[in-house]
């Protein structure tokens, strides 16, 4: 199956999140849906950490996924760049194989 499907993930601070989500519910044509969850940053690049990630050796961060047509992803990047920058926003796009639902 050939599909122009793929997945956008974007990491982020948490404090990001509301101006981020509402940019993204406002974004014309709508985005198809997405999940947000919680996650911990590990690694380099703790220059903008605050004093207990860099002791715990982690930072807080956000997570968005959504699965939408390749070229949606793009025009998502570009709303996010306009309406809500972000700082420190860090983003990848996957091509997706197959997407459904099972019931």
């Amino acid at each position: 199956m050939v599909t122009d499907l793929c997945r956008l993930t974007l990491v982020y601070p948490p404090a990001s999140e509301p101006p981020l989500v509402a940019a993204l519910l406002a974004i014309d044509p709508p985005m198809p849906g997405f999940t947000t969850w919680r996650g911990a940053g590990h690694g380099t690049g703790f220059e903008h950490a605050s004093h207990a990630e860099r002791v715990t050796g982690q930072v807080r961060r956000s997570l968005l996924t959504s699965i939408l047509p390749r070229s949606h992803a793009d025009q998502v990047l570009e709303r996010i760049r306009l309406d809500a920058p972000v700082p420190h926003l860090t983003y990848w796009i996957e091509p997706v194989l197959a997407a459904g639902r099972l019931t």
